[in-house]
């Protein structure tokens, strides 16, 4: 497959992800290594949904550590049960947060960061990294998002 992304113009939500899924499918398959697959699918989703942020933290010991992401910079180190991304790792959930500045613990990495979405990407049961996606807007992620952004965490193989 090119590394070329293609979403129709004019569609929904709903409509881009499910086109960008098979892309993203063919494209990770064909690739071993689990950095550039994180790579790619950051790129992917902040070319096709503009969002604010978007990458993934991975799990070192009893922290998370900055991986591959689109966006400006970021946090480098999360600790286990802080913030957005350390509740999803431990409660090895989704978490889905409509305004970050009512969200207990928030990591402020940017003032610019209005509403969040993290997705733990799990092997063998265990959470091995989050996705994480920022947005500048407030209530900018609903169930859709959950949905397919799950979805693509799936992709990710450890």
């Amino acid at each position: 497959m090119a590394e070329e992304i293609i979403i129709p113009k004019g569609v929904s939500k709903t409509e881009k992800y499910e086109a960008l899924i098979p892309q993203l499918k063919s494209l990770v398959e064909s690739e071993p290594d689990t950095i550039a697959n994180m790579a790619n699918i950051s790129a992917a989703l902040k070319e096709v949904f503009s969002f604010y942020w978007v990458g993934f933290y991975i799990v070192r010991g009893e922290q998370l550590v900055l991986g591959p992401f689109q966006g400006p910079i970021a946090c480098t180190r999360i600790r286990y049960g802080k913030g957005v991304c350390g509740t999803a790792w431990k409660e090895q959930k989704t978490i889905l947060v409509p305004n970050v500045d009512e969200f207990p613990g928030h990591i402020a990495c940017s003032s610019l960061s209005k509403s969040e979405i993290v997705i733990p990407v799990f092997r063998q049961e265990e959470v091995v990294a989050v996705l994480d996606v920022d947005s500048e807007s407030l209530n900018h992620f609903d169930k859709t998002d959950e949905r397919y952004l799950s979805e693509i965490a799936e992709l990710v193989k450890f």
